[in-house]
Parts: C-alpha cells; sequence; structure tokens
C-alpha cells in the first residue's frame, strides 16, 4: 500500500505540470460540452481530435483524451435532468426521475447529487486503477501467446453479448473488423494482402481515418438527418446543495452504482451505458417503494451517474495492464497510444511510469475540476444547446479533413475517411453498431499474431490452446459467456435494456 501511494504520489508530481493540468482542463471542458449536446458522444469526438494528439507529448494526450471520457458521463447528465435531453446515451436513465425532480422544483438538488455521486464514484474508479493495476500486470507477464489470444478472444466476445442490437449483426461487425486488421502486410512473408492494388494500403488501414469516418462523419450525417431540433422546457434552477436528509439517503445508492460501474468498466465490452441501466434495476429492485421511480426518486439519478463514472474510469484497468480494449472508447484510445509509439500491456507501468501513474493522478485532478466546472457553469452548458447542429457540421467536417491529412500528408488517407463515414452510415441504417466493428479492427493484428506464434511453436498443434491453465479458463468463460446469452431470461433482459434506451 505504502508503494501504491508513493506510485501516485509520482503521478500527481507528474499530472501537477501547467502543461498537463492544462490538457486535462481542455478535456474536461470538452467532455462536459460533449456530454451536453446530443449527438457529437465521446467516440465521436475523441476519432475528430486523433490527428491533434500527435504533436503533443503521450502523457498529455492521453490525459486529454481521457478526460474527454469520463468528462462526457457528467456532461451528459446536465440536460438530461433539466431539458429531458440526454446528452449521452450513460445518461438515458438518468432523465427519467431527474427531470420528474426538475418539474418538482429539485433540479439543483438533482444536478448536486449527480455531480457529488459521479465525484465519488470517479475517485473510487481511479483508486482501484492504482490498486488493481500492478498486481494485475504481474499476472498479465505470465501470459504466453496462447493466453493472450484467448484472453482477445474473450474480449470480442463479450463485446458481442453486451452490444447494442442484434447479436448476428454484432458478430458481423467483429469479422469486418477482422477483416479490415488484415489488410496490409504479412506479419511473416512480408507480402501484401488484400490491398487491392493500392500501396498506401501496403501498412495497413489507417486508424485515424477509418476511426474518425465510421464515428465523426457518420455521425454527423445521422445528425443532419434530424427534421427538427428537439427542443424542452429549461427547467428552473434555486439551490444547488443538497440537503444532509438527502445525502444519507443516496448515500449507499451511490455506493451500490459505483460497484455496479467498477464490474462494467473492468468487462470486456460492458462499458458505462449498460452500467448505469443496471444500476437503476437494481435501486428499483432493492427499494422499499419500487412506485417512486418514474415519478422522482433521488436514487434513480444517484446510482446511475455514480455507475457510469466508475465504469467509464476502471476501463482503463484492462486497457494499460492487458492491452485490451473494453469498448469502442478504449480501441480508440490504444489507437491513440499507438500513435505515440507505445504498446499497450503489462509493460506500461514499468517502462511508461510516467504515463501510467500520471494518468491516474490526472483522473483526481479531473473529477475535482469537472465538480468545480459543471455546477456554477450549467447555465452556459445549456445555452450552448440554443446553436442548431446544422451550423456546426460543415465546420466538423472541414476539421476532420484537415486532421487526418495532417497525420500522414496523405490526400488518400481522406478519401478513405469519407468512404468509412459512407459505410458507417450505411450501418447505422442497417441498425448494425459499429463499435465492435473498431474493437475486432484493434484487435485482429495481435490476435493473428500471437495464433500463429502459438502454433509455430506447437508445431500446428491446436491443442495448444486448451493444454495451458490460463487459456482454457479464458476460452471457457468466452464459451459460458455465449452460451448465457442463448438463455431466454438473459436474452429477454438484454433486448429489454436496449429497448428502454432507443425508447428514451
Amino acid at each position: 500500500m505504502m508503494d501504491v501511494l508513493a506510485l501516485l504520489g509520482h503521478g500527481f508530481a507528474v499530472a501537477g505540470t501547467p502543461q498537463n493540468l492544462f490538457f486535462c482542463l481542455v478535456g474536461a471542458l470538452c467532455g462536459t460540452l460533449i456530454g451536453v449536446l446530443p449527438g457529437l458522444g465521446p467516440v465521436a469526438t475523441i476519432s475528430l481530435l486523433l490527428p491533434a494528439t500527435y504533436a503533443l507529448d503521450p502523457v498529455g494526450a492521453i490525459i486529454m483524451l481521457s478526460g474527454i471520457y469520463y468528462g462526457a458521463q457528467y456532461g451528459g447528465s446536465t440536460t438530461a435532468i433539466l431539458m429531458n435531453i440526454p446528452g449521452e446515451s450513460t445518461s438515458v436513465v438518468t432523465a427519467i426521475d431527474g427531470h420528474r425532480l426538475a418539474q418538482q422544483g429539485r433540479a439543483g438538488e438533482a444536478l448536486a447529487v449527480a455531480a457529488i455521486g459521479s465525484f465519488f464514484a470517479g475517485c473510487v474508479g481511479s483508486l482501484v486503477i492504482a490498486l488493481a493495476g500492478p498486481p494485475l500486470a504481474g499476472v498479465a507477464q505470465k501470459f504466453e501467446s496462447p493466453d493472450y489470444f484467448s484472453l482477445m478472444l474473450l474480449g470480442l466476445v463479450s463485446a458481442v453479448v453486451l452490444a447494442n442490437g442484434s447479436v448476428f449483426r454484432a458478430v458481423a461487425m467483429i469479422l469486418l473488423g477482422l477483416l479490415l486488421g488484415l489488410v496490409g502486410s504479412d506479419i511473416n512473408s512480408g507480402l501484401t494482402r488484400m490491398t487491392f492494388g493500392f500501396l498506401q494500403l501496403s501498412d495497413g488501414v489507417n486508424f485515424v481515418a477509418i476511426a474518425m469516418g465510421m464515428f465523426g462523419v457518420a455521425e454527423v450525417v445521422s445528425n443532419l438527418e434530424s427534421k427538427g431540433e428537439k427542443k424542452a422546457q429549461i427547467a428552473q434552477i434555486s439551490s444547488i446543495w443538497p440537503s444532509l436528509k438527502i445525502l444519507l439517503l443516496t448515500k449507499f445508492a451511490v455506493l451500490r452504482g459505483t460497484l455496479i460501474g467498477i464490474a462494467f468498466g473492468i468487462l470486456p465490452g460492458g462499458g458505462a451505458t449498460v452500467a448505469s441501466f443496471s444500476a437503476y434495476a437494481l435501486e428499483k429492485k432493492v427499494a422499499r417503494d419500487p412506485s417512486r421511480f418514474g415519478k422522482g426518486a433521488i436514487e434513480g439519478v444517484a446510482a446511475p451517474e455514480a455507475a457510469n463514472n466508475a465504469a467509464a474510469q476502471t476501463s482503463f484497468v484492462p486497457l494499460l495492464t492487458l492491452g485490451i480494449p473494453t469498448s469502442a472508447t478504449m480501441a480508440l484510445m490504444i489507437g491513440a497510444l499507438t500513435l505515440h509509439g507505445i504498446a499497450p500491456g503489462p509493460m506500461v507501468i514499468t517502462r511508461q511510469p510516467d504515463l501510467f501513474w500520471g494518468l491516474i493522478a490526472s483522473m483526481f485532478i479531473g473529477n475535482l475540476m469537472l465538480v468545480i466546472i459543471n455546477l456554477p457553469m450549467i447555465g452556459l452548458w445549456v445555452k450552448l444547446l440554443n446553436i442548431p447542429y446544422r451550423m456546426l457540421f460543415l465546420v466538423i467536417l472541414v476539421i476532420s479533413a484537415i486532421g487526418v491529412y495532417s497525420v500522414n500528408n496523405s490526400a488518400f488517407d481522406v478519401y478513405l475517411t469519407l468512404a468509412f463515414g459512407l459505410l458507417g452510415y450505411i450501418l447505422r441504417k442497417l441498425d448494425a453498431e459499429p463499435a465492435p466493428l473498431l474493437m475486432g479492427f484493434v484487435l485482429g493484428p495481435p490476435m493473428e499474431e500471437n495464433v500463429r506464434r502459438s502454433l509455430i511453436i506447437s508445431q500446428g498443434d491446436f491443442m495448444v490452446f486448451v493444454q495451458r491453465p490460463i487459456s482454457l479458463v479464458l476460452l471457457l468463460a468466452a464459451l459460458a459467456l455465449l452460451i448465457s446469452v442463448a438463455l431466454p431470461f438473459i436474452r429477454k433482459r438484454r433486448v429489454e435494456v436496449f429497448k428502454d434506451e432507443a425508447a428514451n
């Protein structure tokens, strides 16, 4: 424990430099802004900003991008409570009781509880990263090629099970992502494959182009289809300080939401959205009077907000220690690290201590910044909703084109971004979520490398994947997940959760 505290002290020294404090503040502000504005989420925004981080220091870049991710969880609750317009999918549940509280003249109370719950959960999530990171990285160092392949397979299966919509479409997206990840040069022979004669693809598909196209450009085009701006009456805010009675009433809801968020954050494919829905469902079950929910139950705000923030923070655990993304946003983080020549995995803690501990320390600082940013500046964030989205789309597209061109000074990458934007738009029309595609794209090359290395070592014997205990346990876990999604109760509950999300 003393070692962790000493290393956290080193992390605060790294994160406390004027440069990194500035990047943390920029990330928190941008995250809050995109959380408030419906349309652009953290995935699209981070994909748009990836090229800008190329010129930054790796530590500052990751601090800023992570601030955008967990900052969006804060901002999404503001408009969900005041206007019944969730800025983020994670705030859909918050709007159910949060807006009812606002209509009852308790908007300030709901906003304060959301901010306090988010702050507590974010700090606990950051502490979990600090405590769980080094031991987990130590375990990961015992992994060999078959174990890494099985771990990545478990990650992809989890993404399929917990993806929004049809399981069949999620599998199709994973396979498409794996195929795109194989474009380029063969890792053993060096021969090009699936490039269709384009020399620009000999090094593979540009990660920035696929991320920016699938999430940035496609998101803009999808939002432009909206025939009208959603308007709602902005609730009046009186005091933003909750009473001691309210704080005592919500303490266990915040604690339960935090624990659920931690579990779903660490689980591959889980994420903040599923965590917030699960936390709300649990609060409704344990409540003495479940009929209060949907009519202005303060626990219905506290638990989901704690859950989505805890999940956002702890999703960095498998990313930094195992190199496994738990969501599309974490896949983008891997892309950002790769742009700076850093390979996520167990060696990050020892080889890049400034990055690991500086990022954790910045999360504590960022959570404090977000509380200060969100409560006093509520009026400003709400006024931004008066800006028509149609006035912003051209600026976003121009910035996207400049950003993707600047990475390799290649016009081909711009055309590639537009092509993936069109593909992303088509996939949205087909109700095919693109997030599993990005995870397949990121995990495809290392999966291929590890499976081929395993077969070379075992002289082509596929039994190597079940002979190693770690690999066998991971494969059984993946199989159990696939079986669970086929069970009637699990399948019905999964459909209900995502139907509720779409309805709200």
